[in-house]
């Protein structure tokens, strides 16, 4: 007679050869979950665990921005009047623009050094195709812009498809582009741009009507609560670790005060600045950019491992062109709000200290010169400390030697946080 063999049951199948064992193993449960069950004591050691592993995020830079405003504001009492304050976030949007290309170069882990010149082609193009030959402002103002495109995608090209190393490639563009600026200019050297015209208008133009600056703060705390709210409800949906309502509540509230404080501060004044609108635009639309749609996902992904994104299936050396596009289009938005700041195109324009602020405020703003990590609201923070130090030490009489010194050692800082944060999440398993 044949056995007959029975088939284990789906129970039988999960009994413990040994209960002891099991009785003592500890479930492996993700950090971040516990910051529901734990309330207000989870998010405390939610933020000791983040520090531990170095990811600061932005909060050193808040504190010196915080510390910096203190202190002027109690060596001057001018320093955070709506004049001056309205004044800062006018002067900082060139830079800032330029910046936010520049986030996007580091993080690939690269370098742009010619932004500060493709910025003073810019300008000096739409000056010419518009004061000296006639041609429309918004025609000149979109060529303008495209000679910044079309810079950084030659750059991206012999960087990607030749192999040239980032930091030669710019340095070249730096000069070239330099000397082509000061070619179009002429033996003139400067070139005044119409005081009403399109160009001018964008540090000049306040909206006046006080709801502008108030539904600008509406829309900016709306938009950032909607993203969070969703964001969360898909990571719920997918089964992984999301933010709680009461955080997204909280975090909401918090932007809400910064907004209206600000739109309060710039109805004290003239009103609210168009280019503060438009930098304000830029970011949203590019930090959407970055962080929900799959090209930002692979500028991320290629500034963690080339290898890896390359095996990934991601076409490295087309992300390469794009970003470098992208960061020479930023130089010359930039580049013409400089212009407009000072109602001309000149020998001088994209020298000086602006290439060294534009890249020392992506990186005071959080964005690692590793890659791989920031966003482009580390532009806003970053160029927001420059530009408030510029302003408090012009406030107080200080020579330009002591601005550069200074801001030379904000710099030095923020890189050396950069560089033992970075550490810091090695040991700990995270980078």
């Amino acid at each position: 007679m044949s056995k007959i063999e029975k088939t284990p049951t789906p129970e039988q199948d999960r009994v413990v050869e040994n209960p002891e064992a099991a009785a003592g193993a500890a479930t492996v449960v993700d950090p971040r979950l516990l910051v529901r069950e734990q309330g207000f004591a989870g998010y405390v050691t939610e933020f000791k665990r983040k520090v531990k592993a170095g990811d600061l995020g932005s909060i050193p830079v808040v504190i010196g921005l915080a510390i910096i405003w203190i202190i002027f504001q109690s060596l001057n009492s001018n320093f955070l009047t709506a004049n001056n304050l309205s004044d800062i976030s006018i002067a900082m949007v060139g830079t800032g623009m330029i910046a936010v290309g520049i986030v996007f170069v580091l993080l690939l882990g690269e370098i742009d050094l010619s932004v500060g010149s493709v910025s003073g082609v810019a300008g000096a193009t739409f000056a010419v195709l518009n004061v000296t030959h006639g041609m429309s402002e918004w025609v000149a103002f979109v060529l303008a812009i495209l000679t910044g495109t079309v810079a950084g995608a030659i750059h991206g090209v012999v960087f990607a498809k030749i192999g040239v190393p980032a930091f030669a490639v710019t340095l070249a563009g730096l000069l070239f582009w330099n000397g082509f600026m000061l070619k179009i200019l002429g033996d003139n050297g400067t070139i005044n741009l119409d005081s009403n015209g399109m160009v001018a208008s964008l540090t000049t133009y306040y909206f006046s009507d006080v709801a502008a600056a108030y539904g600008l703060a509406i829309a900016v705390t709306v938009l950032y609560f909607l993203s969070a709210y969703f964001g969360n409800k898909r990571r719920e949906a997918a089964g992984v670790p999301s933010k709680p309502l009461s955080e997204t509540i909280l975090r909401t509230a918090l932007l809400a005060v910064v907004a209206f404080a600000a739109a309060i501060m710039f109805n004290q004044y003239k009103g609210l600045p168009l280019a503060v609108v438009i930098f304000v635009g830029v970011l949203l639309v590019t930090d959407f950019v970055l962080r929900r749609t799959p090209f930002g996902r692979k500028i991320f992904a290629l500034g963690g491992s080339v290898e890896a994104s390359r095996r990934a299936g991601i076409n490295v050396d087309m992300i390469r062109i794009s970003v470098f596009a992208i960061s020479g289009t930023f130089a010359a938005v930039g580049g013409l709000f400089i212009a407009s700041k000072i109602a001309s195109a000149n020998q001088g324009a994209g020298g000086g200290d602006l290439l060294m602020n534009a890249i020392a405020a992506a990186v005071i703003g959080g964005t690692s010169l590793f890659g791989g990590r920031g966003r482009t609201w580390n532009a806003l923070l970053g160029v927001l400390v420059i530009v408030s130090i510029q302003y408090g030490l012009a406030l107080e009489g200080i020579a330009s030697p002591v601005q550069y010194m200074i801001t030379g050692g904000v710099l030095l800082a923020t890189v050396v946080i950069d560089a033992v944060t970075r550490k810091t999440q090695k040991t700990a398993g995270r980078a």
